[in-house]
């Protein structure tokens, strides 16, 4: 896994586990977004190769979008309007412009946050189970589907531009130790 720069905030995981509710509508989304986000990276020439592969992350994604769903359903948590996150925000502000330079790090944006979203199931799985069992549950499942993702993204960045992509993953890295010290007061997974 990735060598964080910065740790999670200590206030991370108890604004998670007593918002749990919120924080579930906003994973639902969150799963929405990166399906839509694999399918529309095939925007880019160089990942044209890769349609079959950003398809299968989507199907994914969307499949942990309709567990979400049901979960919610069960419990009478309406889906309620998407929140912006400031953490991804950010990172997306840092993409350049330009094909080859913005591919490299829509790419590496999209792995470090399947990449955090891993580290988090973990710490959810580990942290839930006298909580709320069906969830703890939910992201144990959830952990290996995410680190496969950060690996696709990563892969794929690198077989671009190898040099690039570990010259930007270190740049991007700055960017989300800076990121993850701004905290917020949002009941968000990121």
């Amino acid at each position: 896994m990735l060598l964080w720069r910065e740790k999670l905030p200590e206030t991370w995981l108890p604004k998670v586990l007593s918002n749990l509710d919120a924080v579930l509508v906003d994973h639902c989304h969150l799963e929405r977004k990166a399906a839509a986000t694999a399918l529309s990276l095939m925007k880019y020439p160089e990942l044209l190769g890769r349609a079959r592969e950003l398809n299968a992350i989507a199907v994914e994604e969307l499949s942990h979008f309709e567990m979400l769903l049901d979960l919610l359903g069960r419990r009478g948590v309406a889906l309620s309007t998407a929140q912006s996150s400031p953490w991804i925000n950010g990172l997306m502000q840092g993409v350049r412009k330009g094909r080859r330079e913005q591919v490299v790090d829509h790419l590496i944006c999209c792995s470090l946050i399947e990449g955090r979203s891993c580290e988090k199931f973990q710490i959810l799985a580990k942290s839930l189970p006298n909580v709320d069992t069906e969830v703890a549950d939910l992201y144990a499942g959830l952990v290996e589907s995410e680190g496969n993702h950060y690996a696709d993204f990563w892969l794929m960045a690198c077989d671009i531009d190898n040099d690039e992509a570990h010259h930007r993953l270190d740049w991007f890295l700055d960017l989300d130790a800076e990121l993850v010290r701004k905290e917020h007061g949002l009941a968000l997974l990121h």
